[in-house]
């Protein structure tokens, strides 16, 4: 793991905004993204957000985002298309422009979570139909699903929340059509059969996840975004899940599920001013994407220390 004095001296110099110059400039929760010319220059900032709510930074999140992303995009290219031109930076992904598909396509393997989207708050609630899917009576929190299902969600506009949905709505809201959505979700179930396995030999469970696809200016649907990194999916340790289950306790987690616990232990759910994140929980969550990397690639995650913004804009080739 990375040395902890670097890992605190990184608090104060975290990557919260970048304004490049270049394109239009569009600003989501987490990426700043400059569109030119059938580009889209992705860059992966250290913010943070649960709740669909940006909460504040996390050292050297960005560079664990932007490349594992890239690990899993090269590793899964036979199985989905992706947006990938170049990694030119730790930061930065340079993708071709797609036009969004409106539904992210969401996997789920297990009967978890705390948002107001999760499987498990609506099955706690008595529900026993979540988005199209029977759920059968008795199952308890974290319980493994009888298989992997596909639970479409909303893409809501920035500051809104997701809303879960089933294949019929979004046909009937005219979301995507027939055919974009079944050849997506045959991709998803392959995507996500794929990255469980790999996972499950260095001692992880991909418990959840999230893809995003685009339609590319040739009219192929391409995997965008990210792919299996800790802000997109949930991870849990393997070992000492049959014991957590068994004893109702939570599994012990590998992803930005422990900011959400600590939010949500505060009685925060994403509605008004998010608390402030002390410093603490701040750095356990840097290691935790870290140990991710790590334990996703079998790499050492070896951090850039250079000042961001004059990194990236000589990395780009910019004044």
């Amino acid at each position: 793991m990375i040395d902890e004095s670097l890992l605190r001296a990184q608090l104060s110099r975290t990557l919260l905004r970048t304004d490049l110059g270049i394109g239009r400039r569009e600003e989501g929760k987490v990426r700043d993204c400059y569109v030119t010319d059938g580009t889209r220059t992705l860059v992966a900032s250290d913010r943070i957000s649960a709740f669909d709510v940006v909460l504040g930074t996390i050292p050297f999140k960005g560079q664990v985002l932007n490349q594992l992303a890239a690990h899993w995009f090269q590793e899964t290219a036979a199985i989905a298309p992706n947006h990938v031109i170049s990694v030119p930076d730790a930061n930065v992904t340079m993708a071709i422009e797609c036009r969004p598909l409106p539904v992210e396509m969401v996997m789920r393997a297990y009967l978890t979570g705390v948002t107001s989207t999760s499987i498990w708050t609506h099955y706690e609630r008595g529900e026993r139909v979540f988005c199209g899917h029977r759920l059968p009576d008795g199952m308890k929190k974290h319980q493994r699903l009888s298989e992997p299902l596909l639970t479409p969600s909303t893409k809501a506009a920035k500051g809104d929340h997701d809303r879960s949905i089933s294949r019929d709505q979004a046909l009937n809201d005219r979301l995507v059509t027939a055919a974009e959505f079944d050849g997506t979700a045959d991709m998803c179930a392959r995507l996500f059969a794929f990255a469980a396995q790999s996972v499950r030999r260095q001692g992880l469970i991909l418990v959840d996840t999230k893809y995003e696809f685009g339609r590319a200016a040739d009219g192929r649907i391409v995997l965008m975004d990210e792919i299996h990194t800790p802000d997109s999916s949930r991870y849990w340790y393997a070992d000492g899940y049959d014991e957590a289950f068994a004893g109702g306790k939570d599994p012990r987690a590998l992803d930005k599920e422990y900011v959400r616990r600590w939010l949500f232990e505060r009685g925060y759910q994403g509605d008004g001013p998010p608390p402030d994140l002390p410093d603490e929980i701040r750095l356990e969550a840097a290691r935790r994407y870290i140990e991710a990397f790590e334990r996703v690639t079998g790499r050492t995650f070896v951090p850039d220390i250079e000042d961001p913004q004059r990194r990236i804009r000589r990395n780009l080739g910019l004044p």
